[in-house]
């Protein structure tokens, strides 16, 4: 009995050191080859010193025969892979030229790092910090802060429903169109840093100037043309931009066709007509469009239609496709129509309609080559304005949300208490200034990848997605805050615009339901995922043999990469990651970690649900937005890290550090949970349970008493109050109420001592009766509780924090004076 007690011990030994050997080799992603070679060598050493029976000997060496036969190529290819790759080409999800031409485009930046589940995050922190040059700031400095001087938001919102006329050849006249051209064409040549930066300051002051500037900087006429127009059309077009004689507009949706845009009705159809006198092959247009913003006002019209060629002027093929062209404003059969009002925010947006209007070729942006490829233009170039124009406005709206709402909260009292010194108000100073350091922190690094060169269509949806969601919130929390100051509209409102175009900055550029159920994970599942695409296309190349051998290679990889981040995850939920390496940040070295835990996890999901349900996984929406928010919770705390390392670490900022990765890697596991408890298979789903969460769910979301810490920081003039809204109009004017806020704010600090003495001396002792402060502070003065020179000091501060606190009022006949504008 004991010997056998003792064989049964020897055998459990070895086989605990095959499994640990195999873990081992997973965690550490040996290659097929390494692996098999470290397994058969132990193997050779358990026959000749294992004591178990023959059997047993034989039993154990089955599986390790199939590995080594699957290290004989030609085999494995005849064997394993051809059959498979005729039943993969079954599972593949149908997919439309437009879907392709999607995933083809833009680059795979950090986003393929972390469905890697071991991010290289070196490739990360030796990123180039973005900065600005001597040239860039000049003009935050100069003209930016000019234009937001001029601005005044009620005037143009509800009096005029317009910018001046001064306000318009200001904008013109000093590039603000032309940031993104050439100086060679006559433009400003920005970096996508500055960029950013100065629709930050602009957002800050006005949401109906940030939203103008925005659009001829982004996705439209002058974008297309620096990539794809002829140097005809851009000699033309590119120096009447930047001097702002001519206004671009791009149209693309139609009220037929929204978020699916490929599938515009508007048609063109190439034939023989009249142009400037001359008959010429051109093209006949049909088209309706709307929401086109600056269309009212635009002179030069960027077009997406269909394009045909039923008499086959141009060749054989009668469909082209989608394409892009240039029209004049004044060409026959376009009509501009009436301006929309979205949300009493009055930038220039409408409709644009065109009846049989006829122009030549040459209006196709690159000319007749470029016919068809106009899809493929737009969301390569989406890639880079999707993750400029939109985020930089919420992240302006939301830093000058959190710079007025921690002054207010300090100068408000109630209950003889500055309201942000209640725990109520705090936390959501709290969340408000953390989730602005987010969007702020992946707005910040994104750019700073466009500079290098990086064109991230993933992290572009997923930024889009999340600085308008994130805004959203702040704009809530900011009204929470001000209470009734917040909801009454006037000159005196600074909040009450930015809130109501909320929705709007929601719904362009990609719905935003869309994009978290749809674009998010169904579009980087694929695209940055590292064997997918690829057997994707060895699935479908023609020529079988080639095909059949990428396919072998890719799967091969694929199957490794699976068993590897199945061990990863289970080793790294085991052990809360803390053995896992990653950069020596110290107090943040932490969030690091978790990250590479929940990319693991995270790989090993997308993994099995792409295998259990193949192309039906892009119908079950709600899973793929799940695991679009694992992978968004993972890129933004990278982002948050990477900003903090950029910003040299200032120890200070460490509560907003802290809140935000808590708070997105709370999210992950979350989701992950969710996802899990909903996948379909639930043997499967029980199995990634095990090795995503042998522990349970173990990590916590920020604790309170980083709200308390966070709320100190934005309630005063502290150096992380300023780096938080480093960008927005703040300066002292007289028609700038964040400098009015800042102002009272740095009173308060001598303001609030002379208060509570008068409190405690006066109104506590009985000696002062009045019921108002000003009252108080006479009789104060008086008794000699304070000097007349505090009371001055009291009396200064009291008078602007009325001022802010107040409200506007009219008559009845004001509040429709927009309406007749």
């Amino acid at each position: 009995m004991h010997d056998l007690l003792l064989d049964a011990g020897i055998v459990v030994g070895w086989l605990v050191l095959f499994v640990g050997a195999i873990c081992i080799l997973a965690y550490r992603r040996a290659s097929l080859a390494a692996s098999s070679a470290v397994l058969l060598f132990l193997l050779g050493v358990y026959w000749t010193l294992g004591a178990a029976p023959s059997w047993c000997k034989i039993v154990v060496s089955v599986p390790f025969g199939v590995l080594l036969l699957l290290n004989i190529k030609p085999l494995r290819m005849r064997l394993v892979t051809r059959p498979f790759m005729k039943k993969y080409r079954k599972l593949l999800p149908t997919m439309s030229s437009t879907e392709k031409e999607a995933l083809d485009a833009g680059t795979v930046w950090w986003d393929g790092e972390l469905f890697t589940g071991g991010p290289n995050w070196q490739k990360l922190m030796s990123a180039k910090v973005p900065t600005l040059s001597a040239e860039e700031q000049a003009f935050l400095d100069g003209p930016c802060e000019e234009l937001c001087a001029m601005l005044d938001d009620w005037d143009i919102t509800h009096r005029r429903a317009d910018m001046p006329a001064a306000v318009w050849a200001f904008i013109k006249a000093k590039g603000f169109f032309a940031m993104i051209i050439p100086r060679r064409y006559g433009g400003l040549e920005f970096s996508a840093y500055a960029h950013s930066c100065v629709l930050i300051k602009i957002a800050s002051r006005s949401t109906t100037a940030s939203s103008t500037i925005a659009v001829p900087n982004s996705l439209g006429p002058a974008e297309l043309l620096l990539h794809y127009g002829t140097e005809a059309q851009k000699n033309h077009y590119l120096p009447r931009l930047a001097r702002g004689e001519d206004v671009p507009c791009f149209a693309l949706t139609g009220p037929r066709a929204g978020s699916d845009a490929a599938s515009i009705p508007d048609t063109g159809i190439i034939c023989k007509g009249e142009w400037h006198g001359n008959e010429t092959t051109g093209i006949r247009l049909n088209f309706s469009k709307r929401y086109i913003t600056l269309a009212p006002i635009a002179t030069v019209i960027g077009l997406a239609f269909r394009l045909y060629d039923p008499d086959h002027l141009m060749g054989e093929k009668s469909d082209l496709g989608i394409t892009c062209a240039l029209i004049p404003r004044e060409t026959p059969g376009v009509t501009i129509g009436r301006r929309h009002f979205p949300l009493n925010i009055p930038f220039q947006n409408g409709p644009i309609q065109g009846h049989d209007v006829f122009v030549p070729l040459d209006a196709i942006i690159g000319g007749f080559a470029t016919a068809g490829q106009g899809w493929r233009m737009l969301v390569e170039q989406l890639s880079v304005g999707r993750c400029i124009s939109l985020p930089s406005s919420a992240t302006g709206g939301a830093q000058a949300a959190v710079y007025a709402s921690g002054a207010y909260a300090r100068i408000r009292r109630q209950f003889s208490t500055p309201i942000g010194s209640f725990e109520g108000i705090e936390q959501v100073l709290a969340r408000m200034a953390a989730r602005t350091y987010i969007i702020d922190a992946a707005r910040s690094v994104t750019a700073g990848a466009i500079d290098g060169g990086e064109k991230p269509s993933v992290p572009s949806a997923m930024l889009k997605y999340h600085a308008t969601e994130i805004g959203r919130m702040i704009a809530n929390d900011a009204m929470d805050v001000h209470g009734g100051k917040g909801i009454c509209l006037g000159p005196k409102n600074y909040l009450g615009r930015g809130y109501q175009i909320v929705p709007v900055a929601i719904t362009v550029e990609g719905a935003n339901i869309l994009t978290r159920n749809l674009i998010i994970f169904g579009q980087g599942a694929v695209r940055c995922h590292p064997f997918v695409l690829k057997e994707m296309n060895a699935a479908k190349n023609p020529d079988r043999e080639v095909g059949v051998r990428e396919f072998d290679a890719a799967v091969i990889g694929h199957v490794g990469f699976a068993i590897s981040n199945a061990v990863r995850s289970l080793v790294l939920g085991l052990t809360s990651a803390r053995f896992t390496r990653v950069p020596d940040t110290g107090a943040t070295r932490r969030y690091f970690q978790h990250v590479n835990r929940y990319s693991a996890s995270f790989a090993l999901a997308t993994d099995v649900a792409m295998l259990a349900l193949g192309g039906y996984l892009k119908k079950k929406e709600t899973l793929s937005a799940r695991l679009g928010d694992v992978l968004s919770s993972m890129y933004l705390a990278s982002m948050v890290l990477k900003h903090h390392e950029n910003q040299g670490r200032q120890p200070d900022d460490l509560p907003l550090i802290e809140w935000a990765c808590r708070s997105l890697l709370y999210q992950a596991q979350e989701q992950l949970h969710l996802f899990l408890r909903n996948f379909p298979n639930r043997p499967l789903a029980a199995f990634m349970r095990l090795c995503i969460f042998p522990r349970g769910l173990a990590y916590s979301p920020p604790s309170d008493r980083l709200g308390h810490a966070i709320g100190e920081l934005v309630m005063n003039p502290t150096a992380t109050r300023e780096r938080l809204s480093a960008h927005i109009y703040k300066t002292a004017t007289e028609h700038n109420p964040l400098a009015k806020l800042q102002e009272a704010l740095i009173l308060s600090a001598a303001a609030e001592p002379l208060e509570k003495r008068i409190r405690v001396d006066g109104v506590k002792t009985g000696r002062v009766t009045a019921l108002d402060l000003p009252g108080q502070i006479a009789q104060a003065a008086a008794l000699g509780i304070i000097s007349n020179a505090e009371a001055e000091v009291l009396l200064d501060y009291d008078a602007k924090v009325l001022s802010i606190i107040n409200v506007d009022d009219f008559e009845s006949h004001e509040l429709g004076a927009g309406a007749d504008a």
